[in-house]
């Protein structure tokens, strides 16, 4: 189980606004969490991380809970009358209820000492208290009562997608959302579709090898470079990145 995201997003105008957050990209290689090294192919994680949190808040309502399943993550999001929306990534195995107990504690607190002209108008603020959640509750067991917890948010409808794309409006694509992201470099958005490139590179020689599927390793020794688990495109299309 892991958690590797909790942030707040302001998300009542569009586009949303990332004011607080924490990331643990420890599980990736040094060249994956932020910064753009050309020998590796590999996208910075951090901006992605980013990225998908606001799309999955900009399509929050207020009072609602979801949670977005997408490849190896799942996007927990609790949005707030006050223009506010926690967002929390962690993976499949993390209990949704500890997830939504803990956004509940962090955007009480975050609204709690942050009036609202300190970030109404898309300001970034300080809140030290992330990295100690992020870091405490990668064990679940540290939330109080999961039993608490149930009754809690028995009366709470928490709504489960299983992709980005189920959350986007009609017509709109993960491509799209890309091309006009303001919080991706450059260099991001050239090898986000390099990469698309390469994994359409990657499905005709899997069609011509007449595989069902193709694994990081098999596909490695046929001169495509490897990458980390939460970019394999294996059954899904690169529009289901993350």
């Amino acid at each position: 189980m892991k958690l590797h995201y909790i942030g707040i997003i302001q998300n009542e105008t569009k586009p949303s606004v990332e004011i607080v957050a924490e990331k643990e990209l420890s599980a990736y290689s040094r060249f994956t969490r932020q910064k753009y090294e050309p020998r590796t192919f590999r996208l910075p994680y951090g901006e992605f991380m980013t990225m998908f949190a606001k799309t999955v808040a900009e399509r929050t309502r207020p009072g609602q809970r979801q949670d977005v399943e997408e490849q190896d993550y799942t996007f927990h999001a609790y949005g707030r009358t006050e223009g506010v929306c926690g967002i929390i990534i962690s993976d499949h195995q993390y209990p949704a209820l500890v997830a939504h107990q803990l956004l509940s504690k962090v955007v009480d607190e975050f609204l709690a000492a942050h009036p609202r002209s300190s970030w109404s108008a898309g300001q970034t603020v300080s809140m030290p208290e992330l990295k100690d959640y992020l870091a405490k509750y990668q064990d679940p067991h540290q939330a109080d009562s999961i039993l608490k917890i149930q009754r809690e948010l028995d009366e709470t409808k928490i709504t489960l997608h299983k992709t980005i794309e189920s959350v986007l409006q009609r017509g709109e694509k993960i491509d799209d959302l890309v091309a006009k992201s303001d919080g991706l470099s450059s260099q991001s958005k050239m090898f986000y579709h390099e990469e698309e490139y390469r994994q359409g590179k990657e499905r005709g020689l899997r069609a011509e090898l007449g595989w069902a599927e193709m694994e990081t390793e098999s596909y490695a020794d046929h001169g495509y470079i490897d990458m980390p688990p939460p970019l394999r495109r294996q059954r899904r299309g690169w529009h289901n990145i993350i």
